[in-house]
């Protein structure tokens, strides 16, 4: 257990001057609230605080910080409260107490809502004041290092949540060896076989490699000394998890993963780095495309370094990073290593700078209400594989990996995206999909006169563009919308004998806009010109005493003229399409999308496509995050659905004799049929299969995949799109 002494002569190491009372009255305060409390591991509850606030003197926060570690969860857990706090430790504290408790209260029972806040949280936190977060993740670390106190279900749960959100965030700020620890922890619990296989071999490499580690530094120190370059050289193997992970995504063995071993110089200055990197490629042939040059163009997290690939002795490849100190201290603390709250200042101008990603983060949120679509654009933006590339003038912009034209023209400026029309790269016209690469020079092709197209939505990856795109799509969408209702009601109204335009130019229909939760009128005609309300029921709402045509309305008849409108004259009438009910209608033309194949049980949205019906997706589904919120159609499953639908699954598994043919038997045992099935084994023994199976309902899915874990040497059984 750290002790709080240990704690306090780890701040003077690196703050001589540093007011230590408040982290020893935070200390004292924090043994009282918690004291009887036990954690899983039956030390006293105040181990896990003290263990926070050590990790945090070990990043050199200040003390600030270092006594909001202490009393992190002294909100949460005890009977103290944020008064409290601010009385006795004052307003900044307080404030950082209560934003980490904050984090830690998400009361969503969906999943994807739950994790998409929890992000959202994350954010603001961080925009808010970084060092909320920083206690979280020091949170989070001893929670991972103390995992196995819970069981196997809780651990994989955490595991999984630790990967998905806490590890990117750590590598977003630039927190590496914070990043690494979280990830190969979490790798460890969520998938235990696979790891033990990746520490089988890279406990073989290691054995093997070490004279050759030997070799290559005693070779670049002989070098360096002759030069009369003092440096310091590290030799080290890749991580657990990161190995893993380079062989999933580029399918790869073992033993093609070259870069087990990387090797790092430290140099006191950064014109050295420059010169090494020059005495190392004298020494062995670099390989050109290898080379990459964060000095020049740091990372937005602050990272810099040389990196440079070249062929050592014996031919093997070897990775080299050469960095100076300071460069080095940034590059494993991050974010950390620039926020300096000394006495309570603020981050200064040039930090902010460097960080401005983070208002950018915030920035590109702001409009996110579905949790599905928050999720795809932090994704983008907490994962980014990062390019540099040039405007005309010379400005270096950094994009993420796979950018387009289109996306360098809305960074620069939202009109200058809507009015794209064609871009030049290296001074060579290209196509407005073409993949940028760094070191482009980039110049935008605008006309006044031209405006997004859907199409963009293909295949632009940043957030901006996205979202722009989306807005000027869904401002058009709602402008056809609105000339399209305000068209129908006027027929009905007249029908009826009343005026409708007349009943809008008077502010008669405010309150009923108001009654269907529109701000506005033209709202409310909009989903009238989109099926979501008819123009029945908007008369009804006006003249609430016409019996004769709420009949008409529960039958359905009205609606089923519009929707021959909307979506054309040749649909297919046929009762109960696939299960689902269209707003109460029967004989609207629907199909299955199968991108997420909905199952009955599924919570799902319908989406009006014209000329093919109603196309039925699961709520959350990737696709539908490129299609107008105009087009949205409630749907439901009928009572009586009795059909069989396709549904795709995952197995991650370790090889074994008869695997594949007791997964077959579990799936045929459990009621459904296999339509289709694909299998691939790892050199390590690592089996990826993919079935799609025919199921009645999600109820049915789940007793299979639940079926499916029991079976031996299963790791994992997920649901997925075929996408994914």
């Amino acid at each position: 257990m750290v002790r709080i002494n240990d704690i306090l002569d780890t701040i003077l190491e690196y703050n001589s001057e540093a007011e230590l009372h408040i982290v020893e009255r935070a200390y004292i305060y924090s043994a009282q609230v918690h004291d009887g409390q036990m954690r899983l591991s039956g030390e006293p509850y105040l181990s896990h605080p003290l263990a926070v606030a050590f990790i945090l003197a070990k990043m050199k926060l200040d003390v600030e910080s270092i006594a909001a570690g202490i009393l992190h969860d002294v909100i949460e857990d005890t009977h103290a409260t944020k008064a409290d706090i601010e009385r006795l430790f004052g307003h900044n504290i307080a404030h950082i107490v209560e934003g980490v408790t904050k984090l830690s209260k998400l009361t969503l029972s969906d999943k994807v809502a739950r994790q998409a806040e929890s992000l959202r949280k994350m954010i603001l936190a961080m925009a808010d004041d970084i060092r909320v977060v920083l206690i979280k993740l020091a949170d989070r670390l001893h929670n991972m290092r103390t995992l196995n106190y819970h069981n196997p279900e809780r651990q994989i749960s955490i595991a999984r949540e630790t990967l998905d959100i806490y590890a990117p965030i750590a590598a977003r700020l630039g927190i590496f060896w914070l990043k690494q620890e979280l990830e190969d922890v979490s790798f460890f619990y969520s998938m235990p076989e696979e790891y033990k296989k990746i520490d089988t071999l890279v406990n073989k490499a290691r054995d093997e490699k070490e004279a050759y580690v030997k070799e290559v530094m005693e070779k670049l120190q002989e070098k360096l000394s002759l030069e009369g370059i003092e440096a310091d050289i590290k030799g080290r193997f890749k991580q657990h998890y990161s190995i893993y992970h380079k062989m999933l995504s580029q399918n790869l063995e073992f033993n093609q993963v070259y870069d087990l071993i990387a090797f790092r110089i430290i140099l006191e200055k950064k014109a050295q780095c420059y010169e090494v990197m020059g005495i190392i490629h004298d020494m062995w042939k670099p390989i050109h495309y290898k080379f990459k040059d964060y000095i020049g163009v740091p990372k937005q997290n602050g990272y810099q370094s040389l990196h440079t690939t070249v062929i050592g002795p014996h031919g093997e490849r070897v990775e080299i990073q050469l960095r100076t100190k300071d460069m080095d201290e940034i590059a494993e603390s991050g974010i950390a290593a620039h926020w300096s709250y000394k006495e309570g200042a603020r981050i200064d101008e040039k930090t902010g700078k460097t960080f401005a990603w983070l208002r950018n983060l915030v920035d590109n949120q702001k409009e996110s209400t579905d949790p599905d679509e928050f999720l795809e654009n932090v994704r983008i933006d907490l994962y980014p594989d990062e390019i540099y590339v040039f405007t005309p003038d010379g400005e270096i912009k950094t994009l993420p990996k796979g950018a387009t034209p289109v996306d360098f023209a809305y960074m620069i400026h939202t009109k200058i995206g809507d009015q794209c029309v064609g871009a030049k790269v290296n001074d060579k016209m290209v196509p407005l999909n073409y993949k940028l690469e760094t070191g482009n020079s980039v110049s935008i092709i605008t006309a006044k006169d031209h405006h997004p197209t859907p199409d963009w939505l293909n295949f632009v990856v940043t957030v901006k563009a996205r979202s722009k795109i989306r807005h000027w799509i869904n401002a058009q969408e709602k402008e056809r919308s609105i000339s399209l209702g305000r068209e129908m009601c006027e027929k009905l109204f007249r029908k009826k004998g009343y005026n409708f335009n007349a009943m809008v130019k008077s502010g008669e229909l405010d309150s009923i806009a108001d009654s269907f939760s529109f701000k506005v009128v033209d709202d409310l005609i909009a989903h009238v010109g989109f099926g979501q309300i008819t123009p029945l029921q908007l008369f009804h709402k006006v003249v609430p005493d016409d019996e004769k045509d709420r009949e008409q309305e529960k039958k359905g008849d009205k609606l089923s003229a519009i929707l021959d409108k909307l979506i054309g004259k040749n649909r297919k009438r046929k009762k109960n399409s696939g299960g689902i009910v269209v707003k109460g209608i029967d004989d609207i033309l629907v199909k299955f999308s199968k991108c997420c194949n909905p199952l009955p049980g599924d919570e799902i949205t319908g989406f009006i496509t014209q000329g093919q019906g109603v196309t039925v997706h699961r709520k959350g589904c990737i696709n539908t995050l490129q299609m107008a919120s105009e087009r949205k159609i409630d749907v439901e499953w009928s009572d009586d659905y009795k059909d069989s639908y396709p549904a795709r699954i995952r197995i991650r598994a370790t090889d074994r004799t008869g695997f594949l043919a007791d997964v077959a038997m579990t799936i045929n045992k459990s009621g459904a049929n296999i339509i289709n099935a694909q299998t691939e084994t790892s050199e390590f023994g690592a089996v990826k299969s993919y079935f799609t199976i025919s199921v009645s309902s999600i109820e049915q899915l789940e007793k299979v995949m639940n079926e499916l874990r029991r079976v031996k040497h299963v790791n994992d059984v997920k649901r997925i799109d075929t996408t994914e």
